[in-house]
C-alpha cells in the first residue's frame, strides 16, 4: 500500500512576498506536494514553481494542471525539461485538456470539440515522451526518463491515456454540471465506478491514484457544516455527501480515518486541496503522520 502523499494547489496571485511566504507554510504544515494552476489571470505555473524551489527545501513541486491546448509541445518539453532542471529535479507535470471556455476565447485560441481538445492533449503526451527519449534534446531533464506525469479526469478517453501513460492518475470527483456555474460532485458509487475503470485499463501497472478535494472542513459540528455543503452542492443529499472522500467535514481523527477507509477501499493515497483549504488539511495531516 502506498503511502499518503498531500498536495495544495496554489490559485491566487500575488506577491513574490505572498507567494514565497504560503509555499513555505505549505511545507511548514507538512504537506508533500506544492502545486500551480494554468489558468488566466493566476500566477504562471513554471516560474512560480522555480520560486516555490528557491522558498522551500521538501516539497515536490506540480502543475495541477498545465492546459496541454495553451502551449506547443516542443515549446512545453523546453520549459518542462527547464524546470525540472532549475528545481533539482523536483518537478511533477499534471496536465489536461482545458475545461474553462472563457479562457480559451480569452486567449485567441480555438474552444473546438471534446474530441478536438482531447486529441491536442493527446499529442501533447506522445511530443513530450518523444523529447525526453531523445539525446539530443535541451534542456535536459534531471529525472530520467522525465518529470513524473499526472494525468486524468473523469471520461473514458482521458483515463484510458492516463492508464497508457501517467505515473500518476487524477481523477476530479466531479460529476457533469445539471446547472450552468454550479459545482456538481460524483457520488461516491459513480467515483468508485471510474477507480475501477481506470485500474482496469492499467491492466496491472502499478500508477499513484490522485484524488482533488474539494471541501475541507476540520470541525466538531459536522451535520450543520455538511447541511452548508449542501446547499452548495443540492445534487446529492447530506447523507451522500457525507460517504464522500471528495468532502472532507469532521474531527481530524474522524477525517484521517476516511481518508484511512478510501485508501484501503479505493487504492488513492494522493490528495489534492485547493489553496483555500490549506491550513484547513493540516490538521489530519499531522494525525496520518
Amino acid at each position: 500500500m502506498r503511502p499518503f502523499r498531500f498536495g495544495v494547489d496554489l490559485v491566487v496571485p500575488g506577491s513574490r512576498a505572498e507567494w514565497v511566504a504560503k509555499c513555505r507554510k505549505a511545507e511548514d504544515l507538512g504537506y508533500d506536494v506544492v502545486g500551480a494552476a494554468d489558468h488566466v489571470g493566476m500566477a504562471p505555473p513554471f516560474p512560480a514553481l522555480v520560486l516555490a524551489a528557491e522558498a522551500t527545501e521538501r516539497v515536490r513541486l506540480n502543475t495541477f494542471v498545465i492546459n496541454a491546448c495553451f502551449h506547443n509541445p516542443v515549446l512545453l518539453a523546453r520549459d518542462v525539461t527547464g524546470t525540472d532542471q532549475f528545481t533539482d529535479g523536483r518537478l511533477e507535470l499534471g496536465i489536461g485538456a482545458g475545461y474553462v471556455e472563457a479562457e480559451f476565447h480569452a486567449a485567441g485560441i480555438e474552444w473546438g470539440t471534446p474530441g478536438q481538445r482531447f486529441a491536442r492533449l493527446e499529442r501533447a503526451v506522445l511530443e513530450l515522451k518523444r523529447l525526453y527519449a531523445d539525446p539530443s534534446h535541451k534542456p535536459e531533464p534531471v529525472q530520467k526518463p522525465g518529470p513524473p506525469l499526472l494525468l486524468g479526469g473523469r471520461g473514458d478517453r482521458v483515463l484510458k491515456l492516463a492508464a497508457e501513460h501517467a505515473d500518476i492518475v487524477g481523477f476530479t470527483g466531479t460529476a457533469a454540471a445539471k446547472v450552468e456555474g454550479r459545482m456538481s460532485l460524483a457520488g461516491l458509487a459513480e467515483l468508485t465506478e471510474r477507480v475501477e475503470f481506470a485500474r482496469a485499463a492499467l491492466d496491472g501497472r502499478d500508477a499513484e491514484l490522485n484524488l482533488l478535494v474539494h471541501v475541507t472542513r476540520v470541525t466538531d459540528d459536522r451535520c450543520s457544516t455538511l447541511e452548508a455543503v449542501h446547499r452548495r452542492v443540492p445534487d446529492l443529499s447530506v447523507d451522500e455527501l457525507g460517504e464522500l472522500p471528495t468532502v472532507l467535514v469532521g474531527s481530524a481523527e474522524a477525517v484521517a480515518e476516511q481518508l484511512l477507509r478510501t485508501r484501503e477501499t479505493l487504492g488513492i493515497s494522493y490528495f489534492t486541496v485547493i489553496e483555500d483549504d490549506l491550513a484547513r488539511l493540516a490538521p489530519v495531516i499531522a494525525k496520518l503522520r
